[in-house]
């Protein structure tokens, strides 16, 4: 034990005192020349037009994921040109074999997928830039970045144009991207760019740059430069305009409504206000398309947090779903359009401003009105966002929040918290220039009426992150009158089973979490990681309320299978009542168990891959033993088949009963091409008493312009089949570019 100390020790001292990498030295290693092309060129993935004979190429990449210390196995060739419309890419990525993909479908991303990817940074300020991604198949995703590290959601549409070809030993991708898509100062000369290649047969990931294996290959803090001789064109202006027309066909045996046939119709548009700001318009949207959440089974004692899948409400959603921290989160755009069961409220109109405002000011700015729906009256939804860089990597951003109901005066005598709420809050957020150092401090204050103390929210904390070593400590304190309309807190609503009533309670907790990874340099394991949590929880007198510690080991290897055990050890000091089986609730009490875990996954490029876990351990005061398994079956590149399977069995003394909880999920995916999909995605939940059929056929009939045809039909599942409601809708979208 002492040798492994001291070994972590030396780890750390040597992590501390390396030689400082960092994405401010890299433009003048890394630079790109990029030619100009004095006639169109043809996106047919040959290269054969005369820009590519005399085009600069780039072709020495680093291997990111899962070292960062050697180049990549095989070879890559990057070219970039542009004529008076758009910014052209060739990449020629050597292959050993057969190319893998994991979907045709837009958007699928890139990982697990072998493709090819573009980093671009305009203005150049490594704060915000654009991400475009080509799989091996010409299925195109693409998404904004930013500098606050969070992770690519690819929510952010644009037309661009691509076309690959397949050989025996390479694979080639062209690409075109309008000038006025991406927005940037005219006179800019230095872009930042970067190139990445996900190979996934050899389970590789690979930049132009050498980016640090603990960072993303897509940071926008590493690019290299994009070198122009002359001033890039003028983007010029960028306004689209997307009409839909809709007919929803619904009928609700629960309620025994008639079959009801709704037509409706709407749009949204996208101006460029300004080379780096954007202005989103919505009126009567409609989300009918969107695939239904994919259900869990809920052990905990509180609500759970489901993300968001509007696309409106995706792009630049960092804006304002950034601050806070999980599980509190002041801003969650899921309440906006639905009511606190889930249910659908209509959205009249909305609009959204976003981008930079100066060189290191980034804003965003949201407005949204709901109609009436019933009894639930009509809301209005207002965020207002400011991040202002400061030194290298740091930011500190400001935001207010305000929901208005517009309810009668009696209604607001009856119910007088719901008339409005408002939130407003600063952040700092920390980060060296390497990127290894952070730090934040935050302080929120909800406004409600008659509500003057216990209402404000901060926390404070740290991390450390290189290449082997990670650790996070993170403190806050929650107050019992901090109320967030328009957000998500886990925690701050407890519910009492026996007096069936919800009670809101504040709270104060610490997170640490420390790892230790090791990256083998060959053999059949690409990593080694151990981690060490532990989350504690007091009540705002100080008073002990919970605790959960855990220790997991996850093993990856080389050919992408996957590893993990883990130990939980947990104390709760139980303020309420609750019951998960239908026998008495468990009472107020202090309680202690354990529980182990084991998970493992296979090679998922194989056309059969699965997953099993398997736990058991106390609960409580009782037991849980779980069982979760998963088999997928892909031919590619057309067919995508998965079905997953859980089983929880509680088990309580005495009075307290048992329960046995199924969730059984199936999807089925067939991409025709490119432009044509099928999506039938089929949920059996007893927990929450539902099943779930929700099929999805959808032809792109024209670059952004989609036809969608979607059958959702809900049942119990006790008694089994019985029916609750079902619905087909039709939508129609097309994108124009004016």
């Amino acid at each position: 034990m002492r040798v492994f100390f001291l070994f972590l020790f030396v780890s750390i001292i040597s992590q501390l005192t390396a030689q400082v990498r960092n994405g401010e030295t890299f433009q003048k290693d890394y630079q790109i020349k990029i030619a100009k092309s004095t006639t169109p060129i043809k996106i047919d993935g040959l290269f054969d037009e005369e820009v590519w004979s005399r085009a600069q190429k780039v072709s020495s990449f680093w291997e990111k994921y899962p070292d960062d210390k050697k180049k990549a196995k095989h070879a890559t060739e990057v070219q970039t040109a542009y004529d008076d419309k758009f910014l052209y890419v060739a990449y020629t990525a050597f292959d050993s074999g057969k190319v893998f993909i994991q979907s045709l479908k837009r958007d699928i991303g890139h990982d697990g997928n072998d493709c090819i990817a573009l980093v671009i940074d305009p203005i150049n300020t490594r704060n915000n830039g654009f991400f475009f991604v080509v799989n091996a198949y010409n299925a195109q995703s693409e998404d904004q970045l930013n500098s606050s590290g969070n992770g690519v959601s690819f929510s952010w549409d644009q037309t661009w144009f691509s076309e690959t070809k397949r050989y025996a030993d390479r694979w080639t991708a062209e690409i075109a991207i309008p000038f006025k898509s991406i927005r940037y100062p005219a006179d800019k000369k230095l872009w930042g760019i970067n190139f990445v290649r996900v190979d996934t047969k050899t389970n590789e990931y690979s930049t132009w740059t050498n980016v640090p294996v603990n960072f993303s290959s897509h940071d926008i803090g590493y690019t290299g430069a994009l070198v122009w001789e002359d001033a890039p064109p003028k983007p010029g202006a960028n306004t689209v305009f997307v009409p839909y027309v809709t007919t929803e066909v619904t009928e609700n045996r629960l309620n025994g409504d008639p079959v009801n046939a709704k037509p409706n119709a709407g749009f949204d548009a996208k101006i460029g206000l300004t080379s780096s700001l954007n202005l989103d318009l919505t009126v009567n949207p409609d989300f009918s398309q969107i695939e239904v959440d994919r259900q869990v089974t809920n052990l905990t004692r509180f609500n759970i947090f489901f993300p968001e899948r509007r696309t409106f409400f995706l792009e630049n959603a960092d804006l304002f779903a950034g601050y806070g921290i999980d599980p509190i989160r002041p801003f969650y755009s899921r309440r906006i359009g639905l009511d606190k069961n889930g249910n659908k409220i209509p959205i009249l109109f909305g609009a959204r401003v976003t981008g930079n405002i100066a060189k290191k000011t980034r804003i965003g700015f949201m407005n949204m009105q709901t109609g009436r729906q019933g009894d639930y009256a009509p809301e209005n939804y207002t965020a207002l966002s400011v991040d202002q860089r400061v030194f290298n990597r740091s930011v500190i951003k400001g935001y207010f929040l305000n929901r208005t109901n517009f309810m009668t005066e009696a209604e607001k005598a009856a119910n007088p918290l719901e008339a409005y709420s408002r939130n407003a809050g600063i952040e700092y957020n920390y980060s060296d220039l390497e990127g290894k150092w952070g730090a934040w401090a935050t302080y929120h204050h909800s406004f409600k009426p008659n509500i003057n103390k216990n209402n404000a929210y901060y926390n404070f904390g740290f991390n450390y992150n290189s290449r082997n070593i990670s650790f996070v400590q993170d403190l806050s304190n929650l107050g019992t009158n901090y109320y967030a309309d328009m957000g998500f807190i886990e925690r701050i609503e407890n519910y009492d089973a026996s007096r069936d009533t919800v009670i809101r309670v504040g709270f104060k907790h610490s997170y640490t979490s420390a790892q230790y990874k090791i990256i083998p340099t060959k053999g059949k394991l690409i990593g080694i990681r151990f981690e060490l949590e532990n989350y504690i929880v007091f009540n705002q007198d100080n008073s002990f309320n919970e605790r959960n510690t855990s220790f997991s080991n996850n093993i990856e290897f080389r050919n992408t299978a996957r590893i993990s055990y883990g130990i939980n050890d947990s104390e709760v000091d139980l303020l309420f009542p609750i019951s998960f089986t239908d026998a008495t609730p468990l009472p107020v009490a202090k309680y202690k168990y354990r529980n182990i875990e084991v998970n493992y996954r296979s090679d998922f490029r194989r056309p059969f891959s699965f997953r099993v876990s398997g736990g058991t351990g106390g609960f409580y005061n009782g037991t849980n033993r779980s069982l979760s398994a998963g088999i997928t079956f892909r031919k590619l590149p057309n067919t995508n088949l998965d079905l997953n399977f859980q089983y929880n069995k509680l088990e309580f003394p005495g009075t307290y009963g048992s329960t046995e909880l199924f969730l059984i999920s199936q999807r089925t995916e067939i991409n025709f091409s490119t432009k044509l999909f099928w999506t039938t995605f089929f949920q059996y939940n007893t927990q929450r008493n539902n099943m779930n059929i929700n099929s999805r056929l959808q032809y792109r009939f024209k670059p952004m312009s989609d036809l969608f045809l979607v059958y959702t039909d809900n049942y119990f599942t006790s008694p089994l089949f019985k029916s609750r409601n079902r619905a087909l809708v039709f939508k129609l979208n097309y994108w124009l570019n004016l």
